[in-house]
């Protein structure tokens, strides 16, 4: 594929496009599909896939030619060919030749940065291995308790009433709650920062002030732990051996907070969606059959954070595919269609548990570092959630569900819930709906002790009063009678299994 073989005219920006539902509708120069035009693109990927294989031409906006890579293999081959391939796109053809203007889209995502995810060779193994030292340095013991309680805080501000919107109330605040914790400004989330992230994620006409209010809290942040280093990951970057300077400070923990925020409020949705539409999937939860952590893999698998990532570029002419590749042709890197690629799930109703060969963090250098922390947001908040409010319905039919899709990720508007209204809870207690009723003192094994004797009543005095007995006390029978001991139930402590779970899920 060569810019100049699908470059835009003015005869066909002048040429009124097809309406709507008609078979041409999304088509460019050449016959391209314009992936920003589909209204599906899971099937387009599919028609994709038929017609060109597992590397497709597709057109961006402005019909920037770019090839999607759909196939499995052929994606990894990708991610873990950096001498094929990099993601510095100051080689990118359409860009140096001009068919990119300053005020694409999609330029803050192909932009260079000077940082780990798009640099190479030894600067990369500086940056990422700032990265990678900071985030080695987090216990995630005690980050998983943090889930615990983040968790408990937030379900106790709509247990009481019955009914929530798990997006804009759980799924959209948990992940900024943790990282915010991590990065090491516990004090800066709160709704309005949550609101931004979201509004700079979307793409909105508010999206620069908003993302100009969270670098705001990121250069002060950066400012503060220069003059007094703490345990958290900005102070970690700040004295990694590295010696980034502020500016790359504060666009790592740009980078960690916004690619982690977006990634885990898509997963945390896409995770309780499938437990509340799915009874096989919420009855493989509830019998014990199925973990939280294997139904947040399973949903990797299925609906990926991000269904794209931009981009990779060719650095020399190869072959992938099956389709000529020339050098400065940029690739995307699709997890979504890559997940459902019929020869690694021909049967895409079976299972994957036990299976992590998904995708969903990508993979080669520039693999996802944060994907621990998404997962234990993963784990831990929804197992906390369930215990939380067991009886947790979808409040709606699920057809009415709206959806925000983009080339890069689908975003669940809304999920509305009812269930039972609860009490709020102590966030540092293990999540419950009910109290525990208070253990029986008398519990005994085993034939209860017989009653004890009545003594006999004296007969009446016929003649000459006689001294009376003294009364008889009954006395428990002892523990260690030899005929059918009455014993008490033996206080017995966790089994190591019990113990395993309790640790792994943070209490």
């Amino acid at each position: 594929m060569t810019p100049e073989s699908h470059a835009p005219t003015g005869t066909d920006r002048a040429r009124p496009g097809p309406p709507p539902g008609c078979p041409a509708h999304g088509l460019g120069p050449g016959g391209l599909h314009r992936l920003h035009e589909a209204e599906d693109l899971g099937a387009l990927y599919e028609r994709l896939r038929e017609q060109h294989g597992p590397v497709a031409p597709v057109l961006l906006h402005d019909d920037v030619p770019i090839w999607i890579v759909l196939g499995h293999a052929e994606n990894l081959h990708m991610v873990r060919s950096p001498s094929q391939f990099c993601r510095d796109s100051r080689i990118w053809t359409p860009l140096r030749d001009g068919l990119i203007k300053p005020d694409h889209p999609l330029m803050p995502h192909i932009a260079w940065q000077p940082i780990a995810s798009h640099a190479e060779g030894d600067e990369h193994k500086r940056l990422r291995g700032a990265v990678m030292g900071a985030i080695s340095t987090i216990d995630f013991r005690s980050l998983r308790r943090y889930i615990n309680r983040s968790t408990q805080a937030i379900v106790n501000r709509f247990c009481e009433r019955g009914e929530a919107d798990l997006v804009s109330q759980f799924t959209e605040h948990l992940p900024m709650a943790v990282m915010c914790e991590i990065l090491g400004m516990p004090d800066e989330y709160n709704d309005r920062l949550v609101e931004a992230a979201r509004d700079a994620l979307k793409g909105t006409e508010t999206a620069i002030a908003s993302h100009g209010y969270v670098m705001d809290a990121l250069s002060r942040l950066t400012a503060r732990r220069r003059a007094e280093p703490e345990e958290d990951l900005a102070s970690y970057l700040i004295t990694h051996p590295a010696r980034l300077t502020d500016d790359e400070v504060r666009e790592h923990l740009r980078l960690v907070l916004f690619a982690a925020y977006e990634a885990t409020t898509n997963l945390l949705s896409n995770v309780l969606l499938t437990v509340l539409i799915d009874p096989r999937f919420r009855a493989q939860l509830n019998g014990g059959q199925m973990t939280v952590p294997e139904a947040v893999e399973q949903s990797l698998w299925n609906e990926p954070p991000f269904s794209t990532v931009f981009a990779y570029f060719a650095k020399q002419e190869t072959e992938l595919g099956g389709q000529r590749i020339r050098r400065g042709d940029g690739l995307l890197f699709a997890p979504l269609p890559a997940n459902v690629d019929p020869r690694v799930r021909p049967d895409l109703k079976a299972s994957m548990q036990g299976n992590r060969s998904h995708l969903a963090f990508g993979g080669g250098p520039h693999e996802c570092p944060g994907q621990d922390i998404g997962r234990s947001i993963a784990d831990v908040g929804v197992d906390a959630l369930l215990l939380r409010l067991p009886d947790v319905e979808l409040d709606c039919d699920e057809e009415e569900l709206r959806w925000t899709a983009s080339i890069a990720s689908r975003h669940l508007v809304e999920l509305p819930v009812q269930f039972s209204p609860k009490p709020p809870q102590d966030i540092t207690e293990t999540p419950n709906h009910k109290a525990v009723p208070a253990q029986r003192a008398d519990w005994q094994i085993g034939t209860p002790p017989a009653p004890a004797a009545v003594p006999p009543q004296p007969r009446p005095a016929t003649a000459v009063a006689q001294p009376q007995p003294e009364p008889v006390v009954a006395q428990p029978q002892p523990l260690a009678a030899p005929v059918q001991p009455a014993a008490q139930e033996p206080v017995r402590g966790k089994g190591v299994w019990r113990r395993l779970l309790l640790w792994w899920r943070g209490y």
